[in-house]
């Protein structure tokens, strides 16, 4: 017997978070297990340094289709999306259309599966930051809504399942994939080359990214950002790797404080080595609070609300807001030594990836 599962990826963070289930499933698939899998990328990311390195460096397969949607608006993209993989699902259906996250990738095929009745199982459901204005809650919201199964990474996610009348049946605790994934390779991690070349010490710098539309669309807005961070860490190197987003405002400042060291999005290896090495970690990303958290790192994050309440209640990350007057004061209990220690949340333990399988196995093969 043998069970197809379409698993999705479309975008950076996506790949993070199915490499320990492919793994996982590649391992039962040796010992006689009956899943098998078509890795789907959208093409959503079309940079290969946003994708392609991503790839090699975490051991995931070439994807068996490539829909190849490329850049656009988000409408265009997830026109793209599911118009390309609902022709996919037409020449072959699967039995079970997974994915991952709250990228547009995510909900377009979410759609699509169910629109075919395809089931959709949902890894990082639940999670909400109550914020309609980021495109990423919308994509939560949609894709939940239309999920089968919803596998969760914290007690606050299946809480606001339960609180949308999600049945208790549905909803599988396993855990964080991005931290299976980031313990199976902190053993590998690597300083990226200019780390020599610019003599950085380990606790000697900061590790700043930017995306989020609310912080990095004005250029008036960004550079008051960067220059409070540049003079909050004291002079210390501020190593900022580029999102492509944050690029194209950037090209409209007349400059930006002399300490912000920009540089390429980095790969996997070498985005996690700086993390770990660095002195605090200043971010409007959600998943970086969530390795921060894992490896002791402060992290401040430069938003009024999170999805991931976990990394602050348990974990090394603090709701700075995005007011720029707010950062001096929190750096400034960063470098007098008062920072949280923090500790990791329940099942992040790096088996998220075998639960997940072993529960599809039981939905899916067993009935």
């Amino acid at each position: 017997m043998s069970v197809l599962v379409d698993i999705i990826a479309g975008a950076r963070p996506n790949f993070m978070k199915i490499a320990p289930i492919l793994h996982a499933m590649q391992a039962r698939r040796d010992a006689g297990g009956p899943l098998r899998w078509r890795l789907v990328h959208t093409g959503q990311h079309y940079d290969p340094r946003m994708s392609g390195e991503f790839f090699a460096q975490l051991g995931i397969p070439a994807p068996d289709v490539n829909l190849e949607v490329g850049s656009g608006t988000q409408a265009e993209q997830t026109a793209g999306i599911m118009v390309g993989y609902e022709r996919l699902l037409m020449q072959q259906r699967s039995a079970c259309c997974l994915v991952v996250g709250d990228v547009t990738s995510t909900m377009a095929c979410a759609i699509t599966a169910q629109k075919l009745h395809v089931p959709v199982a949902h890894v990082e459901a639940g999670i909400r930051s109550g914020d309609w204005t980021m495109p990423e809650e919308i994509n939560r919201l949609a894709t939940d809504a239309v999920t089968n199964w919803f596998f969760t990474t914290s007690e606050h996610a299946n809480a606001n399942l339960r609180r949308a009348g999600v049945e208790e049946s549905r909803i599988f605790f396993v855990g964080n994939t991005m931290i299976d994934t980031l313990l199976a390779n902190m053993e590998r991690l690597r300083p990226p080359p200019f780390v020599e070349t610019l003599g950085l010490q380990p606790g000697g710098y900061f590790v700043a990214t930017l995306h989020r539309p609310a912080n990095v669309d004005s250029a008036e807005g960004l550079a008051r950002l960067l220059h409070a961070i540049g003079n909050g860490c004291r002079g210390l190197p501020v190593v900022f790797p580029v999102h492509p987003r944050t690029a194209r405002t950037l090209r409209e400042l007349p400059g930006f404080p002399a300490n912000l060291l920009l540089v390429d999005p980095q790969p996997y290896l070498e985005f996690n080595w700086l993390v770990k090495h660095a002195k605090g970690v200043i971010t409007d990303s959600g998943g970086i609070t969530e390795e921060t958290t894992v490896m002791g790192v402060p992290c401040l994050t430069l938003r009024d609300n999170t999805e991931r309440p976990e990394t602050v209640e348990l974990g090394t990350n603090e709701l700075v807001g995005t007011d720029p007057a707010k950062l001096a004061p929190a750096l400034a209990r960063l470098f007098d030594g008062q920072w949280k220690q923090g500790r990791v949340p329940p099942l992040w333990d790096g088996r998220t990836g075998e639960r997940i399988v072993a529960t599809l196995e039981r939905l899916l093969a067993c009935g």
